[in-house]
C-alpha cells in the first residue's frame, strides 16, 4: 500500500490539518515524531546488492513498510528522547547514533519529500537565499553582514534612506524562564554613533525599503498562495511580527515575474514548501526578504481561506489541481 510519511512534532496542529486533509480523502498516513525513538518507535531497515533500503517503522500499534513510502512530510519533529540514567556523554553519543541511523535511513528514502531535510538545511542560511533571490531575478533589499562598525557606518552612508537591524538566524532566545523574540528594527543615529557590542557576532543590515504592506507568499509545489499584510501600529510597520493584533490580511495574487522568480528560486534552493516574505511598495515594487522553509502558515489559512493545507496535500500526493480547472491554481493575478 502506498504511504505518506509524516514526520513531525506530536503537538504540531498544522500539521494535524495536513493528516486531516490526507486521511479525508482516503490517503494512508503513518505519522511520527522523532522523540518517539528509540523507546516508542523501532526501526529496522536493511540494504544489499539486491535491494535498495527497505524494513519497518513500528509502534505499539502500528507498522510501516519502509518500501510503501512514495512522500515524506518533514516538519520540525522534537528531539530524541533517549532512555533515563545515561550521563551526558551517553545521551550526546547516543543521539548521534540516532540520527544518523534512523535520520540517515529515513532521508535516504528516495520518494517524494516536502521538504528534504537536507535542502532545508542549507536553504535557513539568509546569505544563500538572498544570493539565490538576486540571481533569480527576484528584488533584494541593499544587504551587509558584518561585526565591524566601521563597516556599519559605512554602509548607513551609502545608503539613500534609513537602514534596519534583523536576526540572521532564528530571532528566538530563551532567557532564564522566558521566551523572547528580537524583531527587526530601524537604526535611529544615536546607535550608529555608538556601536559597541557588533563585534561580538555576526549582524545583518539592510536598506530600509518603504512599504505599502508585506506579503506572505506560502509555495507548495507550483501553487503560490499570497496574503497581504497590513500593519496598522509603528512597531508592526517595521516588523509585523511584533504586533499580531495590529495585524489585517487580504488574499491576493502574485504577478508573473515574482511568480517565475519564485519558481527558479524554489528549484535552486531543492525546496517544495517554503513561506516567503516580501516587501510590496506604494509603486507596487515587490521586494524579497526572505524564505522560511519550516514556516508558518495556519494563521494565514485561517484568516484569509487560502487553501494551504490542502495545498501542502496536493504536493504529497502528486495532485495538480490546474491541470482539469485552471482556476485552482493560486500564483498569479
Amino acid at each position: 500500500m502506498s504511504s505518506i510519511l509524516i514526520i513531525a512534532a506530536r503537538d504540531d496542529w498544522p500539521t494535524d490539518r495536513v493528516v486531516k486533509v490526507l486521511s479525508d480523502r482516503g490517503a494512508h498516513v503513518f505519522r511520527m515524531d522523532t522523540a518517539e525513538f528509540p523507546q516508542e518507535l523501532t526501526l529496522s531497515g536493511r540494504i544489499n546488492d539486491q535491494h535498495d533500503w527497505h524494513g519497518h517503522l513500528t509502534t505499539a500499534r502500528r507498522t510501516l513498510d519502509l518500501s510503501d513510502v512514495h512522500a515524506v512530510y518533514y516538519r520540525a519533529p522534537a528531539p530524541f528522547r533517549l532512555p533515563e540514567g545515561m550521563s551526558p556523554p551517553e545521551q550526546r553519543f547516543a543521539a548521534a547514533q540516532a540520527r544518523s541511523g534512523l535520520g540517515g535511513i529515513l532521508t535516504a528514502l528516495d520518494c517524494r519529500w516536502v521538504n528534504h531535510p537536507a535542502a532545508m538545511s542549507r536553504a535557513e542560511y539568509k546569505p544563500i537565499q538572498l544570493a539565490a533571490a538576486r540571481a533569480c531575478g527576484l528584488p533584494i533589499p541593499p544587504t551587509l553582514i558584518t561585526n565591524d562598525p566601521g563597516a556599519v557606518r559605512a554602509f548607513s552612508r551609502d545608503t539613500p534612506g534609513p537602514i534596519i537591524c534583523k536576526p540572521i538566524a532564528s530571532p528566538v532566545l530563551v532567557e532564564g524562564d522566558e521566551l523572547k523574540t528580537v524583531y527587526s528594527r530601524r537604526v535611529p543615529q544615536a546607535d550608529l554613533d555608538d556601536l559597541r557590542g557588533i563585534d561580538t557576532t555576526a549582524h545583518l543590515f539592510q536598506a530600509w525599503i518603504p512599504k505599502a504592506h508585506e506579503v506572505r507568499l506560502t509555495v507548495a509545489g507550483d501553487q503560490l498562495l499570497a496574503a497581504e499584510i497590513h500593519a496598522d501600529t509603528p512597531a508592526a510597520r517595521e516588523d509585523w511580527r511584533s504586533d499580531y493584533r495590529s495585524l489585517t490580511y487580504r488574499a491576493t495574487g502574485t504577478p508573473g515575474h515574482i511568480a517565475h522568480g519564485v519558481g527558479r528560486l524554489m528549484d535552486r534552493l531543492g525546496l517544495r514548501f517554503a513561506a516567503l516574505d516580501f516587501i510590496v511598495s506604494p509603486d507596487g515594487t515587490w521586494t524579497f526578504l526572505e524564505a522560511n522553509p519550516c514556516g508558518q502558515w495556519d494563521w494565514i489559512q485561517h484568516a484569509t481561506g487560502l487553501p494551504i493545507a490542502e495545498a501542502i496535500a496536493d504536493e504529497l500526493q502528486g495532485v495538480r489541481p490546474w491541470a482539469t480547472s485552471p482556476s485552482t491554481r493560486h500564483d498569479r493575478t
